[in-house]
């Protein structure tokens, strides 16, 4: 990450934010793996749906972090 000039109006949120997306990252990354080893049909939905509502979350953090910054 780069230094800014300013510090940020909201430390606290933009820090909330930066963990949500690191934890979402590790979170999806565990459902896809345990979706290419599932064979259950109804399993594999589960994680998927999962997975794009995480990613979901991730996209919102990112935008709320962009516009703090």
């Amino acid at each position: 990450m780069s230094s800014r000039l300013l510090p940020s109006d909201n430390p606290i949120s933009e820090q909330v934010l930066e963990w949500t997306i690191k934890q979402n990252s590790n979170d999806i990354a565990q459902l896809m793996r345990w979706l290419r080893e599932s064979t259950g049909r109804k399993e594999q939905q589960i994680f998927l749906k999962r997975a794009l509502e995480l990613m979901d979350e991730t996209q919102f953090a990112l935008q709320r972090l962009d516009e703090l910054r």
